[in-house]
């Protein structure tokens, strides 16, 4: 999509919240393999501290809660032996060079089987070192991907693709809303998230009345909502914003008595914004992230090991700390696992022969194709089903699956068009 990345900024208020929440805990003593049984370490490079952390703190402890809950169900098999599961972290600071550094230790010391990533500015040469050691690794942003970032995949996220199915399920379920106003941050998380927006709407029949970007030193939100209530719009659709701007913006949606539907990527800390507005404001809201409590989560379907009990230990351990990342590195971490044992092997390029093989795979939804090419030159994003979630009574529910591909095999001249259009 041209530009790569994220653009480096403060978390504060919820986002920096939830992220000092999860530093400040602690965790046992790790597993010590006793007999027959083996050690694999995964490891997890990225932004733990600074400014950038609350991308990627979240995910890497709750894959400590992940490691915890395969290594007391007996670990993983591979043949005749029971491997525990050991995550290796380093801190990267969300730096270039620091990744590099820590790269190179995870794969010639620590002796890691893959590496997840936050992906974007720590990633180019980190992933370019891995594909030289043929080192499966992985990212949450495709926009990371390339043809000649042979190893990396992006198996759990596809941002922002995956926002289109909101846009298509709400058009269907309430036909009635026939204009749309869009706000967003002026940074690479917003635009290609604007232009996938933008073609869901005209795939949709709705029209954008209202399309600007804010800048991301905005902190007073009044003239932002202001500016997109003068247009009337039927729906307000707050794009990709960081968790802060979400809150900030709901809160002055209330304020200013608006009383339509939102639709929205993420609702991180969603109590948090009850608690400020109300929950008859946020009823009906529609966005694309669930809470893994959902009993949408345990249809046959779903690849993630025992997603009810992983929420309610997450929050146990974190409370008012689940976010959207919160689950992606986990989910990773059970692809992994899958694919080992499908495998019968730890090794990183068995591994990945076993996630890529008949160019599909066990994506956390559901059944999944290894996409990517039209976009990112390279297949190497797994793309198939992906949740509508709505507010109901003040708790995430998640109300169909729909498939992104679908939705591209019909509209995707709208969204390549829409993104050249947003540079």
């Amino acid at each position: 999509m041209g530009k790569k990345g994220l653009t480096r900024r403060q978390f504060s208020g919820t986002a920096a919240a939830a992220a000092g929440a999860v530093a400040a805990s602690s965790f046992g003593a790790p597993h010590v393999a006793r007999g027959a049984e083996k050690v694999v370490k995964l490891g997890f490079l990225g932004p733990l501290t600074g400014e950038v952390a609350g991308w990627a703190l979240p995910g890497r402890n709750a894959c400590l809660i992940w490691a915890d809950q395969v290594n007391a169900a007996g670990g993983i098999k591979i043949g005749d032996d029971n491997y525990m599961v050991e995550i290796v972290s380093y801190d990267d600071e969300y730096l270039a060079d620091r990744a590099l550094i820590g790269a190179k230790k995870l794969v010639l010391e620590d002796d890691v089987k893959m590496i997840m990533m936050l992906g974007g500015t720590d990633a180019p040469a980190a992933v370019q070192f891995f594909t030289k050691q043929e080192m499966l690794s992985t990212t949450l942003l495709p926009s990371d991907l390339t043809p000649d970032t042979l190893y990396h995949l992006a198996p759990a996220e596809v941002h922002p693709l995956y926002n289109v199915t909101g846009v298509e399920w709400l058009a269907e379920n309430r036909p009635e809303l026939k204009t749309a106003a869009i706000c967003a941050q002026d940074d690479e998380l917003g635009w290609p998230s604007v232009a996938t927006y933008l073609a869901a709407f005209e795939a949709a029949g709705i029209d954008v009345v209202y399309n600007k970007y804010f800048d991301i030193a905005t902190t007073d939100f009044a003239p932002v909502v202001t500016a997109m209530l003068a247009e009337n719009p039927d729906i307000v659709c707050l794009d990709t914003a960081y968790p802060d701007f979400v809150n900030l913006l709901c809160e002055q949606l209330f304020l200013q008595n608006y009383e339509g539907q939102i639709i929205s990527c993420t609702l991180d800390f969603y109590g948090r914004i009850i608690e400020k507005t109300s929950k008859k404001f946020l009823e009906g809201l529609v966005f694309q992230f669930p809470d893994f409590d959902d009993a949408a989560m345990n249809e046959p379907h779903i690849n993630f090991d025992n997603p009810n009990e992983f929420f309610t230990n997450y929050n146990e351990r974190f409370p008012d700390a689940w976010s959207a990342v919160t689950w992606e590195y986990p989910a990773i971490a059970e692809m992994w696992k899958l694919a080992a044992e499908k495998a019968g092997s730890v090794e990183p390029m068995a591994v990945f022969a076993a996630l890529k093989e008949g160019g599909r795979g066990p994506h956390v939804f559901g059944d999944a194709a290894w996409w990517g090419s039209e976009l990112y030159g390279i297949d190497n994003a797994l793309v198939g089903n992906w949740p509508v979630v709505q507010i109901q009574d003040g708790k995430a529910t998640i109300v169909d699956y729909r498939n992104i591909l679908d939705w591209f095999a019909k509209h995707g001249d709208l969204l390549i068009k829409h993104t050249e259009e947003q540079g």
